[in-house]
């Protein structure tokens, strides 16, 4: 796939997150992919897996949105700095809601296969961005 292909993937994977759409994420996510989070043991796969991640963070922030700032992109692979934000209206990680509205920078690095889905994400640790503002 070239640069632009894989930017317009993201730009759909940015919508899927975003909407946590079942029919995007088997799209755009190869079953066998698998993704490791700081809150599973295991490891989780395919657009279903992802997506559990995506719910997971709705539970504690039901606004939740990723905005894609930047992307570079070479040989199957992107990577992503995101925009979080969201509103801490539900539990989180044990905490009782707080009302506090975070924004942070996240980093992700998407590998993809030859037939152009998402193999594997590694996240640079975002999670320190969520945290501090609820004084964790």
């Amino acid at each position: 796939m070239n640069n632009e292909q894989l930017k317009e993937k993201m730009k759909k994977f940015e919508t899927m997150i975003n909407t946590a759409d079942e029919q995007l994420a088997q799209e755009l996510i190869a079953s066998d992919a698998s993704f490791y989070t700081p809150v599973s043991p295991k490891a989780l796969y395919g657009g279903k897996g992802y997506l559990s991640v995506v719910h997971f963070m709705r539970k504690g922030f039901s606004d939740v949105q990723w905005k894609a700032e930047d992307m570079i992109s070479e040989n199957n692979k992107i990577a992503i700095r995101w925009t979080l934000t969201g509103t801490h209206d539900g539990e989180f990680l044990g905490v009782q809601p707080t009302g506090v509205k975070i924004k942070t920078s996240v980093m992700n690095f998407y590998y993809f296969n030859n037939e152009g889905k998402i193999t594997n994400d590694i996240a640079a640790e975002g999670m320190i961005g969520i945290l501090k503002p609820l004084g964790l």
